[in-house]
């Protein structure tokens, strides 16, 4: 159950970065990308993390939403 909601304020603070964990929003969720060796130093392929992506994955991405599914959910994310 998605319980923890973050704004984009909330969500910038998780950008991968000084021991951060890495947290990347799309379509209105929240998933944590921090073990994902792709997503090192808080990066990939020019995207950050801490940021919404959801018109990257959409209309960027070569793989898509697919990758979604074995990402670990940790919250919602809401527009401010």
């Amino acid at each position: 159950m998605m319980s923890t909601t973050f704004n984009q304020t909330e969500l910038a603070k998780y950008d991968g970065q000084n021991g951060q964990p890495a947290y990347v929003a799309v379509d209105g969720v929240v998933y944590d990308v921090t073990g994902v060796a792709a997503w090192a130093g808080g990066k990939h392929h020019g995207n950050l993390a801490g940021h919404e992506l959801t018109a990257v994955i959409d209309q960027r991405s070569p793989h898509g939403r697919r990758v979604l599914d074995k990402l670990t959910v940790v919250g919602k994310y809401v527009a401010d």
